[in-house]
């Protein structure tokens, strides 16, 4: 007999096996699935491991495809999901190991989802009403002794309570709503699987708002006065004190008064100094939107990045709203530790000799971690981009415990001929921490020489510029979740999740957010004809009513049955326009696939338009006018293509952006022939070359196969003659002589 402790994922195991072990612990597996043997103390141990949800939510009978529908049970989602079919032998595995165990202990994720995955472990696989729990923020030994030591005897059963709540309101809201919507299309006798749910509903309504904000907005006309003047061979800009002119007549009176002034004087002069504080510890939103900004890495990948170094053990709990780090983290040993490394070792020694160590803590918190840290772990055989994350994430850190930066504006009026004008200037004068988050601080820096009242500059140039009011901006996938948060929409987990899903289902696309047809539509639709199902304060009134479950203030049942009456009426007023909304979803679907195939009028025939077309083996582009024009193009299978909106500067075909997980977008020429893709000078006698087999030289990969030259829609290239066996490949040089 012997204590089971489950895990979220196996990296969890392996690290809570190395720590807890007295000596050295046993690796087994079963079904390919490794759970370790160890002993602590005189206690037996066996560590084994979940890989994220084991059971998800379903219907208990299917009975064909109807709606509303609310008697759901959980599953093990290897029976339901066909992409989760490698989860049942983690099931099997632990359903065998429970049979031997006398005790059992949930080491999962501390928050609602890991809670959710322990509670399920428990009562189904190993039919257990409860079990002990262990709680930490970070994966190093000594919190997960230190966890162990402290293990409560239950699970933590207002959290429990809460995400499974959560998970019931989002099956029954985003089942339920997307089967009308769907049902609406096919109605109509069209056919699209629609989407909707209890966050995603109002997060497309807000991207919406915004973007009829945008499409109704007029500019208003404004003129503004800016002076060019001289001081000792230093430029300045200066704007007149007005700002913004409404009527041109009064900006005209200015540029009268000031024609042909040469000469301008310093009327005053204001400094004033300021502390920048140092910033905040990162919470999960933080850290996305600092990732977005410096890297333009998207907030999911941000967030499954910050995942894997906490489970590599290098940064504690990303999941967290905290922006406060307590002192029980250990500030200084995380200092000397991270002073090994040779790219923190001076600040770290800096931030040293402080006589008493204390973060600048922020408002908001977290019942279950601290926030984001780095654990000190050497952080060695990252990747590029988590390299990027957790250096953000150190830096991060050791700038919080750092002096307040002074900044120093200086203000000068300066009179030209009776009219003022205003010129700004911002200057570092102590860095503080702007030297511990550096690279990542981005601050103008503009310095006004010395000015003295009555000093005299030169007026070089008075210029008038005409300007007009700009609309709002449309949403970042960053900024899109901050502005979630703000609204008390989703969790901190889920929100990238629901932005994503926006995109994919075709509601919105680019870089910076823009709604689709489809997008628009949908919620255009929903407002006429049944605006319940995106009621932003439907959704936040269950936010706030599911916390009050994890504060254990209210029961799940209550809150359930309320959402299933609200659901109920929804639908059935939902139902009575269904051939109404069927009809404009089923127009915005066909609109919407129309734009984001279209690529640019047709090189060859010049009639027709090239656009996206799905074959029999994937996509392929070619002129709507077949067979007329029998114009084709293959593009990249191992991307994401979208339209460029563009067409190539040198050979005018129309061009596409292919798109790779992790790499920035790829403009690409449909032309094969694009002298953009050939190489010349030595570099393409070189690839000619080897072509014709005049030169020879093997993979420097496999040593077996003999480097080739390729071609692609992305161009020329050299790889192995033994691909797809070994699939090295190596840019041609571009260089010209």
């Amino acid at each position: 007999m012997y204590e089971l402790i489950v895990t979220e994922k196996p990296a969890a195991a392996l690290k809570i096996a190395e720590a807890l072990a007295d000596g050295k612990f046993i690796k087994e597996s079963y079904q390919g699935v490794p759970y370790y043997r160890l002993t602590h103390g005189k206690k037996d141990i066996v560590v084994a491991c979940a890989v994220g949800h084991l059971y998800g939510l379903a219907e208990k009978e299917k009975k064909g495809w109807h709606f509303p529908v609310f008697d759901i049970e959980w599953k093990p989602v290897a029976e339901t999901t066909k992409s989760s079919k490698f989860t049942k032998k983690y099931l099997d595995t632990l359903k065998k190991l429970c049979k031997n165990a006398d005790s059992f202990t949930i080491a999962t994720d501390y928050d609602q989802e890991g809670e959710v995955i322990g509670l399920n472990v428990i009562r189904y696989a190993c039919k257990q009403k409860d079990a002990n729990r262990m709680k930490f923020s970070t994966l190093t030994k000594d919190e997960l002794r230190e966890s162990y030591k402290n293990k409560t005897k239950h699970l933590d059963w207002g959290q429990a309570e809460a995400g499974e709540t959560r998970h019931n309101l989002d099956w029954i809201n985003g089942v339920n709503y997307s089967r009308a919507l769907t049902a609406a299309i096919k109605s109509v006798g069209a056919f699209k699987i629609m989407s909707t749910g209890r966050v995603q509903g109002p997060a497309l309504k807000i991207i919406v708002h915004r973007e009829k904000e945008i499409n109704a907005f007029k500019p208003t006309p404004f003129w503004q006065i800016q002076l060019t003047a001289e001081h000792n061979g230093q430029i300045i800009i200066a704007w007149h004190s007005q700002d913004k002119f409404w009527e041109k007549d009064k900006a005209d009176e200015v540029m009268g008064k000031t024609k042909g002034q040469k000469e301008a004087k310093i009327e005053k002069v204001e400094r004033k100094q300021f502390n920048q504080t140092a910033p905040s510890p990162f919470d999960l939103t933080t850290l996305q939107m600092e990732a977005y900004r410096c890297f333009n890495i998207s907030p999911k990948e941000a967030l499954e990045i910050a995942q894997e170094l906490y489970t590599s053990g290098l940064i504690s709990y990303p999941r967290t709203s905290s922006q406060q780090l307590p002192e029980s983290i250990g500030y200084e040993k995380i200092l000397k530790d991270l002073g090994k490394e040779k790219r923190y070792e001076a600040l770290a020694k800096e931030l040293l000799k402080k006589q008493s160590l204390k973060p600048n803590n922020g408002k908001k918190t977290d019942p279950a971690h601290p926030a984001i840290f780095p654990t000190g772990i050497a952080a060695k055989g990252l990747n590029e981009r988590e390299a990027k994350i957790y250096d953000l994430i150190a830096k991060r850190f050791l700038a919080t415990f750092a002096e307040n930066a002074v900044r120093e504006t200086m203000l000068v009026d300066i009179d030209c001929n009776g009219e003022i004008f205003v010129s700004k200037g911002t200057r570092t004068l102590e860095k503080g921490w702007h030297i511990f988050y550096a690279p990542y601080v981005k601050l103008e820096e503009t310095e006004l020489p010395n000015f003295k009242q009555n000093d005299k500059v030169k007026a070089d140039k008075i210029e008038l510029l005409s300007r007009e009011t700009q609309p709002p901006r449309r949403y970042t996938p960053a900024s899109i979740i901050k502005e979630l948060e703000k609204r008390e929409l989703g969790t901190k987990a889920t929100r990238s999740d629901i932005v994503d899903t926006l995109f994919q289902r075709g509601y919105v696309h680019g870089k910076a957010i823009e709604a689709t047809n489809l997008g628009i539509s949908t919620i255009e639709t929903l407002e006429k004809h049944c605006p319940k199902i995106i009621d932003e304060e439907l959704t936040r009134h269950f936010e706030i009513e599911m916390e009050k479950i994890r504060e254990l203030k209210q029961k799940k049942e209550e809150i359930l049955d309320e959402a299933k009456d609200a659901i109920t009426k929804i639908i059935t007023d939902f139902k009575q326009h269904e051939k109404e909304i069927g009809t404009e979803l089923a127009r915005a679907n066909r609109e919407t696939q129309d734009e984001m195939a279209f690529l640019g009028s047709c090189p060859v025939c010049n009639e027709g338009n090239i656009s996206m077309r799905r074959g029999k083996f994937g996509n392929f582009c070619a002129c709507n006018r077949y067979p007329d024009c029998k114009t084709i193009f293959s593009i990249p299978k191992n991307a994401l293509i979208k339209p460029a909106k563009k067409d190539c500067e040198v050979c005018g075909y129309p061009k596409v952006l292919a798109i790779k997980k992790a790499r920035q977008p790829l403009e690409l020429c449909l032309n094969p022939q694009c002298p953009t893709k050939h190489v010349e000078g030595e570099a393409g006698k070189q690839a000619k070359a080897i072509a014709k087999g005049e030169i020879k030289r093997k993979c420097p990969k496999c040593n077996d196969g003999d480097i080739v030259l390729r071609s692609s829609i992305y161009g020329k290239f050299y790889g192995c003659s033994f691909y797809p066996k070994c699939r090295y490949t190596e840019k041609l040089q571009k260089n010209n002589s």
